[in-house]
């Protein structure tokens, strides 16, 4: 069931390890707490995704049950969510949500914020910024009466990510529902045309998002930790290949390359919706 208002909206969605915070959400608490270093836990994990012929996503939310079962450590939501508390954000992330929200307010626009990830739900919820996306697409267990995971309940990988593009497209939010987000709907009654997008991603697994948004008229970021320099000259391959309008430093702190891109982004989706009413009062 479509759930977005039809007013002019804009949607920023993000990927969430090295996008909004640096790493991968495991490697903050839960890797330490099985005893494991970050390069045998995903050793081990692509290990058995070779073995099996596996889903990657799948093969290490598997082996975070067994490892932390193997510890005696709780698998409950609520231990996941403790460990999202553990997890550092790049500068300026929790500032930014407002501070975007009240630019977009000023021009008549209600910015949208999503995550669309690989990571694992229940440790997103956990951090700081949970409550200011509309929704968080990513990765979750399935829980039994005891309230303790015991199977992957939603898997994200690189290409099933973009379907979540198609639900804020149409307002679908429901990740079970299938059926909304395949009815026909016209262009002009979608809630959030793929033109007023801005897709934040920063590697490989974000790429088809990014090229989708980009190829249906949307604006598509790539960031890169800010303490890498030398990555910067690699992410421009994205733009050389057609993927990304524009790569930034991870840095959302106010008068940052970041800030002052997608305030720009704002301002164009706002002119060109301008530009459509006039056009359409001549008709």
């Amino acid at each position: 069931m479509s759930t977005i208002d039809t007013q002019f909206t804009i949607a920023l969605i993000y990927d969430f390890d090295g996008t909004l915070a640096a790493g991968n959400m495991q490697e903050y608490d839960f890797i330490p707490a099985v005893g494991k270093s970050n390069v045998e836990f995903w050793d081990a994990s692509n290990r058995l995704a070779e073995e099996q012929d596996a889903d990657q996503i799948l093969t290490y939310m598997a082996l975070m049950i067994r490892e932390a079962q193997a510890k005696g450590l709780s698998l409950r939501r609520e231990a996941f969510q403790e460990s999202g508390k553990k997890i550092t954000l790049y500068p300026g992330v929790e500032e930014w949500f407002d501070r975007i929200n009240a630019y977009g307010e000023e021009r008549g626009v209600k910015v949208l914020h999503y995550i669309n990830s690989s990571g694992l739900k229940e440790i997103i919820e956990g951090t700081s910024i949970a409550d200011k996306f509309r929704k968080i697409y990513a990765c979750s267990f399935l829980y039994n009466v005891d309230g303790i995971a015991y199977w992957p309940g939603v898997a994200v990988n690189y290409t099933n990510k973009t379907q979540f593009i198609f639900k804020i497209n149409k307002g679908v939010e429901s990740v079970y529902d299938t059926k909304q987000v395949n009815k026909y709907m016209e262009e002009k009654q979608r809630p959030v045309p793929f033109s007023r997008m801005i897709y934040v991603g920063d590697g490989t697994t974000d790429i088809p998002c990014m090229r989708l948004v980009k190829n249906f008229g949307g604006h598509s970021i790539a960031v890169y930790n800010p303490k890498d320099k030398a990555k910067r000259r690699e992410m421009n391959t994205l733009i050389r290949d057609n993927r990304v309008n524009h790569v930034c430093p991870a840095d959302y702190s106010e008068s940052k390359e970041m800030d002052t891109v997608v305030k720009a982004i704002i301002d164009k989706c706002v002119a060109d919706h301008k530009l459509s009413l006039l056009e359409t009062e001549k008709l």
